[in-house]
């Protein structure tokens, strides 16, 4: 018999201390219902499991942004309806006009109504607004003057060329190979102050080329245009050149970048539409604002087409992103959470042998006093 160790009370302490620390974390586990308190727990599941949940909450969060853009082009649709209306009857009055029974008078009361809808149009365009952000103008034009690098808006981009002689404007396809049309319309004053317009529509840019050029003999104007605009150069200066960069509403409908949805809401003001300078005063001019406002009905019904279709698509995304959304939380969960019962269970038995080992502990420090019976 020996006294100075006891070996069997050391075992039955260490047995113990285990069995303590066990009935802990499996009291802690339960408690939390996690599996992975700590990264000791399963350091490569914790790993895995906080890239699901980088991947949950960024799909929680492109749902949100979704419905915020269904929101927004609610929001510009609902306008364009309004429009659409209002188109409707000015062209309703210009066939009203283009009889031969209206007197100058009649036709002078008809366009005050006309004249009054042409200015609805285009308050409705300035003022249509989400979230401050206005929806029918094309964008947020951008201004510069000639060697200095600007921004283009989803519409009206305005330059001062700084040269003398013929200005280019160099236009690319958005992906910079495929072929595509745009419409280029460039308006200035001349000298006498009188206001010049020109227009080229259906500007196409070849399959396989990634550039087109535009010359306009003016300088100092402004354009509209449905495509990205690389670096051009102005009045014959190789200083005056102007880079753009082409801009459109982009949604964040994924958990990851880049990946977005684009929508383009072009400018539906009067003047874009084709109709501000439209009036019904005589009927030949009342027979050609019949045409140009079928041409703007048709403008406003395919800018509807569209915001419609975005709409679509993104109710379709917010259905996958909760479907997604829901996938990666129970394959979270099965790494992250714990198994109650059979936590429960592990716990059960751990708080037995902690007892166990507590009473062996007792009976093992009786052990060495047998010594004292030999001394006796």
């Amino acid at each position: 018999m020996i006294i100075n160790h006891n070996v069997p009370a050391l075992n039955t302490h260490r047995q113990l201390s285990i069995n303590t620390a066990n009935t802990s974390k499996n009291i802690e586990k339960l408690s939390s219902g996690l599996r992975i308190n700590r990264a000791g727990d399963d350091a490569a599941g914790l790993a895995i499991s906080e890239k699901m949940r980088g991947q949950i909450r960024g799909l929680d969060q492109a749902s949100r942004n979704a419905q915020d853009g269904i929101s927004l082009i609610q929001t510009a649709e609902g306008a364009l309806n309004e429009t659409h209306s209002i188109l409707q009857r000015m062209r309703e009055l210009s066939v009203q006009s283009s009889t031969a029974t209206n007197t100058a008078d009649d036709r002078a009361s008809l366009d005050k109504e006309f004249q009054q809808l042409k200015s609805e149009v285009t308050r409705i365009a300035d003022q249509t607004e989400f979230n401050t952000q206005t929806l029918l103008k094309g964008g947020l034009g951008a201004t510069a003057t000639a060697g200095a690098d600007i921004v283009a808006g989803k519409g009206v981009t305005n330059f001062n060329a700084g040269g003398s002689g013929v200005g280019d404007i160099v236009l690319k396809s958005a992906a910079g190979t495929a072929a595509g049309t745009v419409k280029i319309t460039a308006s200035f004053t001349d000298a006498a102050g009188n206001s010049v317009t020109q227009e080229l529509d259906d500007v196409a840019i070849p399959t396989g080329a990634n550039s087109s050029t535009i010359n306009f003999d003016k300088l100092g104007f402004s354009f509209t245009a449905n495509s990205s605009l690389a670096a051009g150069s102005f009045g014959g200066n190789p200083a005056s050149t102007v880079s753009v960069a082409a801009s459109a509403t982009k949604f964040q409908i994924g958990a990851n970048a880049n990946q977005t949805i684009e929508v383009s809401i072009g400018n539906m003001d009067a003047t874009a539409l084709g109709v501000a300078g439209n009036d019904i005063l005589t009927a030949d001019k009342a027979q050609t604002s019949i045409t140009s406002l079928d041409n703007a009905i048709k403008s406003v019904s395919e800018a509807r087409a569209n915001l419609g279709s975005v709409q679509n698509r993104l109710e379709h995304t917010i259905n996958n992103l909760g479907t997604s959304s829901e996938n990666l939380t129970a394959a979270e969960s099965r790494v992250r959470d714990v198994d109650m019962a059979k936590e429960m269970m592990e716990q059960t038995k751990n708080n037995i042998l902690a007892q166990a080992a507590q009473a062996m502990l007792a009976q093992a420090n009786q052990q060495p006093q047998g010594v004292l019976q030999l001394l006796r």
